[in-house]
C-alpha cells in the first residue's frame, strides 16, 4: 500500500470558470487515477467533506493520484450553483484534466449530490473503468433554498463497468428499499454494501466506509486489471 503526503492545490479550467482543486499525488507506477466528487453545495458540501476525504485516502492508498474539486459556486470555484446541470460538465472537465495529466484508466467516486451528477458522465466516458456511488440519493433531496429534487438513475441500467454502491443502512436520502430496487436493475459487475448503523454522512462509520472502498478496489479493480493483463484482453 502506498500513501502520498504530497498535495497540489490549483485551479483547473471548468466550463463556467476556474474550479478550486486539490490533487493528492500518486506513485510513479500508478495503475489508475481517480476523481472524488463532493455532496450538495447548498448543504455546505465541499471537497473537504469527510466522506470525500476518506474516499480519497482509500484510493490514494493504492498509489493512485486522486483529484478533488469544488463544483461551480462552491468554495473558491467560479460560477454559480446550477442544480446539477452544469455540474455534470464540471465532472467532464475534471475527467479531461485527469486524463491529460496522467493518461491512466480512471476511477470515478461521488458522494450524494456528487454521485447524482457525476455517475452519468462517468458511465458514458470510456476512459473511466470503475464507478463508486456513496450515499446515492435515491430519495428526494432539498436544501432550504430549493424545492425537493428527485434524481433519476435510469442510465445505470446500461452501465456495464465495475460498480460499487455504499450507503448507510439509515440513510435519510437513500431509503434501503429504493436503493435495493435500483441495484437490482443495474447490470453486473456490481456490489452493494449497506453499513449498519450509518446515516447518510456515515457519521461514526467512516472507517468502515474506507475499508469497504479499499477492499472493493483491491478485488474489483486491481485484481481484475491484473487478470485481464495476463489473459491479454487489455
Amino acid at each position: 500500500m502506498h500513501e502520498s503526503s504530497t498535495i497540489r492545490s490549483f485551479f483547473l479550467e471548468g466550463p463556467a470558470g476556474k474550479l478550486e482543486s486539490l490533487l493528492n499525488a500518486g506513485a510513479e507506477n500508478a495503475t489508475h487515477a481517480a476523481v472524488v466528487c463532493h455532496p450538495h453545495p447548498l448543504f455546505g458540501g465541499t471537497l473537504h467533506n469527510k466522506v470525500v476525504f476518506h474516499t480519497m485516502k482509500a484510493l490514494n492508498s493504492f498509489g493512485f493520484p486522486v483529484l478533488r474539486f469544488n463544483f461551480r459556486g462552491a468554495g473558491l470555484s467560479h460560477g454559480e450553483h446550477d442544480h446539477g446541470n452544469g455540474e455534470a460538465d464540471d465532472v467532464r472537465a475534471a475527467l479531461d484534466w485527469l486524463d491529460s495529466e496522467f493518461h491512466l484508466p480512471m476511477i470515478f467516486a461521488g458522494f450524494s449530490f456528487g454521485a447524482a451528477v457525476g455517475l452519468r458522465p462517468a458511465c458514458a466516458d470510456t476512459r473511466v473503468k470503475a464507478l463508486i456511488g456513496l450515499g446515492v440519493p435515491v430519495g428526494p433531496v432539498a436544501a432550504d433554498t430549493e424545492t425537493p429534487r428527485t434524481y433519476t438513475f435510469d442510465f445505470l441500467r446500461d452501465c456495464t463497468k465495475q460498480k460499487l454502491f455504499v450507503s448507510g443502512a439509515r440513510d435519510q436520502f437513500g431509503p434501503r428499499a429504493k436503493l435495493e430496487a435500483l441495484f437490482a436493475l443495474v447490470p453486473e459487475p456490481k456490489k452493494l454494501v449497506l453499513i449498519e448503523g450509518a446515516d447518510h454522512f456515515f457519521e461514526g462509520r467512516l472507517r468502515e466506509l474506507r475499508e469497504t472502498v479499499e477492499g472493493w478496489v483491491k478485488e474489483a479493480v486491481i485484481t481484475s486489471a491484473s487478470s485481464q493483463l495476463e489473459s491479454g484482453s487489455l
